[in-house]
């Protein structure tokens, strides 16, 4: 609701208070003219005289929270104006005490169902193009901002710097120690023996020449072509060996990869080995050059999709967005563990800058003038307070006619 709006209703109500004020000292009038003529008027002379004075009583409590009624300097009033400052503290205290705390919070926000609500909002087509191309119209200003000069350099620094505080060597064990977990490795060493052996069938003509070449010319042909069996023959057989899943090869190589991660793990001429690769890489002139060339390439390329009106990233980013909402829609087990990681840290982060907030209204408060602060607060309560002066008016009344009844009756 706008000022404008709590203005009119204000206005209204307090048209009406001051009216019905109006209509009892109309009445009373007219009733104490008439009173000789028709006796029974004596009820409502008492009726409209006690409620006039209920009237001015309410309206002058009303009216001295916010100013002094009739600009006169009558004391104890002003009384919002006057202590503005006070409660904006006390507004701000009972805020922080009472609104702003874990358990009010944890409460209110427990019922949400954020992920859910998410997820069927992103299952609309339309939400969600509009999110991927929300997100893919910010990606140009990201690449400027990735390009400036200043920011590329501090980029550039902060990255140097983070890398050299890594420890690669655990970073390397542990991914390697995965693999193993997984027998990667044997995969690996069976790939490997592969090759080999593709590779000896490939040359076997290479490699007869070359022994061919370097036997004694002395040495019947006969015996070198015997021998050449021979060693190839020896090779193969090594070779199925090693493909056997209880090989001592097989083993040899299982040790080998243990060993060198337990090295990578702790071992410190191994991580200086690293960072020695790792700063000789990122200082060569050809490694730098390489990756400006492929940034450059990846850049045109994404600015030049981003600006196409089908872009296949927005048409990418839009199925991905699409297929998580599916997967988190059915999936009701992860959605309660992301409500209560959400609530968790939405009452964390309110909780631990509740003071924070609190302050802010009360320096927002405090920055307004008395007339600011009189007038919101009149806005937003005033038209209630009317109530009070209708009220007073009616039940002066009733209590005037009661003493009246009662005076009588004595």
């Amino acid at each position: 609701m706008t000022e404008t709006d709590q203005q009119a209703q204000l206005a209204r109500m307090r048209t009406i208070a001051t009216g019905l004020l109006a209509l009892m000292a109309v009445i009373f009038v007219g009733a104490r003219l008439l009173q000789p003529a028709h006796p029974w008027l004596s009820y409502v002379t008492a009726f409209t005289e006690a409620a006039m004075v209920g009237a001015l009583a309410d309206w002058f409590a009303v009216t001295a929270l916010f100013r002094r009624p009739l600009g006169l300097p009558i004391p104890h009033t002003e009384v919002i104006p006057r202590n503005k400052d006070r409660i904006g503290e006390s507004v701000a205290n009972f805020l922080e005490h009472n609104f702003i705390t874990r358990e009010v919070l944890a409460e209110e926000l427990k019922p949400i169902n954020f992920a859910g609500s998410a997820a069927l909002w992103l299952e609309n087509g339309a939400n969600r193009r509009a999110v991927a191309l929300q997100l893919v119209s910010g990606l140009p200003a990201l690449v400027r901002m990735i390009e400036d000069e200043e920011v590329a350099n501090f980029l550039q620094n902060a990255g140097a710097k983070a890398l050299k505080n890594v420890r690669m060597g655990p970073i390397l064990a542990e991914l390697l120690a995965m693999l193993i977990a997984d027998r990667r490795h044997q995969m690996l060493f069976d790939h490997l023996i592969n090759i080999a052996s593709d590779a000896l069938q490939a040359n076997r003509l290479s490699i007869r020449q070359k022994i061919h070449e370097k036997s004694p010319r002395w040495l019947p042909r006969a015996v070198d072509d015997r021998l050449f069996a021979k060693l190839i023959e020896e090779a193969e057989n090594m070779l199925e060996e090693m493909k056997q899943e209880d090989s001592s090869w097989r083993e040899r190589f299982q040790q080998s990869a243990e060993e060198f991660i337990e090295n990578l793990r702790v071992s410190p001429e191994y991580e200086q080995k690293i960072a020695a690769i790792v700063g000789q890489t990122l200082s060569n002139p050809l490694f730098r050059e390489y990756s400006q060339q492929i940034w450059r390439d990846l850049r045109d390329r994404l600015l030049k999709d981003v600006a196409s009106p089908g872009s296949r990233t927005v048409r990418r980013l839009d199925w991905a967005l699409g297929s998580f909402s599916h997967a988190l829609m059915q999936d009701a087990s992860v959605q309660d563990r992301l409500n209560a990681w959400i609530c968790e840290f939405s009452t964390d982060a309110i909780v631990n800058r509740r003071h924070a907030i609190a302050a802010l209204v009360k320096r927002v408060i405090q920055k307004w003038d008395a007339e600011t602060v009189s007038r919101k607060f009149e806005l937003y309560v005033g038209k209630d307070l009317q109530y009070i002066r209708i009220n007073g008016t009616i039940v002066g009344g009733l209590v005037g006619l009661l003493l009246h009844v009662f005076s009588l009756a004595l």
